[in-house]
């Protein structure tokens, strides 16, 4: 639980390869609760715009390789009475966050240098490109970038956010692991190092419940089984 301070049940239950009832028993016995962040960061000012051209072009679609659908979003981190936005990509097969950006701003640049880190990590481009209607992700400049590379853009319906609750819950457990108190950290570089620590340790370590296992782990499964069928 120390170094894991998210994890509940199912996941220390299979950390320790240990049966979900049996851990349940022993944290309620122990009064053992896992650590969870309350609420999310509402764009109260995007929520008056109005409606997208895009839709949601995903829902219900489930990718079974890598590379065929990113999801994105970005949230705000409080460091020294200022705010630093974090833009990440996610891969919807792998779960992995393929590529990252940060900024004192949150506008086109922020987003579009995220989705470049992607394709630069991922050596190739997804078929959909999905977030939700904010005006970063709706904005002419990126949506003409993602569109003239040839990948059709989705995006969540306005003020439902659980269209896009892959990213949603990333952000609520990414929040948790970096820790509770952010100026806790002595400098600006300090807290960038610690954010690239903890996406690295969601990809490589961090057990995500529905892979079973780290993305990071899933994906070098995925690329070993495609060998053994060559």
């Amino acid at each position: 639980m120390q170094s894991n301070p998210a994890y509940g049940h199912r996941r220390i239950a299979l950390a320790l390869g240990v049966g979900k009832k049996r851990t349940r028993r022993v944290m309620k016995l122990y009064g053992i609760n896992p650590y969870k962040r309350k609420g999310r960061w509402r764009k109260r000012r995007d929520e008056r715009r109005p409606e997208a051209q895009f839709q949601n072009l995903i829902k219900g679609s489930f990718p079974i390789v890598p590379n065929v659908t990113w999801v994105s979003d970005f949230t705000y981190l409080r460091f020294n009475s200022k705010f630093i936005y974090l833009c990440t990509f996610m891969d919807l097969f792998t779960r992995e966050i393929v590529g990252w950006s940060l900024s004192t701003r949150h506008n086109k640049d922020l987003i579009i240098e995220a989705f470049l880190d992607a394709f630069q990590n991922q050596g190739k481009l997804p078929m959909f490109v999905h977030s939700d209607q904010g005006s970063e992700y709706n904005c002419l400049e990126y949506t003409r970038l993602i569109t003239n590379l040839g990948v059709t853009v989705s995006m969540s319906k306005k003020a439902s956010p659980w269209e896009n609750g892959y990213q949603e819950s990333f952000y609520d457990n990414f929040k948790t692991d970096l820790g509770l108190e952010f100026d806790r950290f002595n400098s600006v570089g300090e807290f960038v190092e610690a954010i690239h620590q903890t996406i690295n340790y969601y990809n490589h370590t961090r057990i995500h419940t529905t892979l079973r296992m780290s993305p990071s782990q899933f994906r070098q499964q995925y690329l070993l089984r495609q060998i053994q069928f060559r």
